[in-house]
């Protein structure tokens, strides 16, 4: 088989990208956790809520583009710290309404934008074809680094159970090389 090498500076570049955004993401998450306590994801619900209540964690999880699941878990979080209420809806007594409480709200006016809501507005701010080529080949370059099946979780919130690494307290994570998906295909 042989191997294809990448143009020029291409893969440097990608590369070095992809560096600068994890690390300003690492750093507004840390802000997140230093200025108001919560984890960047837990920043971010905030925000969506502080935008106006979510008549349910269906609506909240579209607003958060995140499935249900992995939403609950982070306004289970808020309400243990008094930042989220729920609430029978007074329209028809049967569904939810989430809000922010007093302390919520006094956590979102000193808050900066969470790292999602900027990379939603910078992807926003994109001409539809770019994003739709960006979007194309970012599920490709999933693919082929072997993490396509991965769950897409919450930005910047453990998961459930998974298993620290080493003293930093990194959380592992499990995927198939793409030496080992090629075997199997």
């Amino acid at each position: 088989m042989t191997r294809r090498r990448p143009a020029g500076a291409a893969v440097p570049s990608v590369l070095n990208s992809l560096r600068r955004v994890v690390r300003a993401f690492r750093a507004m998450a840390q802000t997140a956790e230093d200025v108001l306590g919560i984890s960047g994801a837990q920043h971010f619900v905030l925000q969506k809520l502080a935008d106006a209540p979510a008549l349910s964690l269906n609506d909240l999880a579209a607003r958060t583009m995140t499935h249900k699941s992995s939403v609950s878990v982070v306004v289970k979080r808020l309400v243990d710290r008094g930042m989220v209420r729920r609430q029978r809806s007074s329209a028809d007594g049967r569904g939810i309404v989430l809000s922010l409480t007093a302390a919520g709200r006094r956590a979102m006016a000193r808050a900066p934008d969470s790292a999602q809501t900027r990379m939603i507005a910078a992807l926003r701010r994109l001409p539809p074809r770019d994003l739709e080529a960006f979007a194309g080949l970012f599920a490709r370059f999933t693919d082929e680094l072997g993490v396509a099946a991965l769950e897409p979780t919450m930005l910047f919130e453990d998961e459930p159970g998974a298993r620290p690494l080493g003293p930093r307290g990194g959380v592992r994570r499990t995927y198939r090389s793409r030496k080992t998906r090629a075997k199997g295909r």
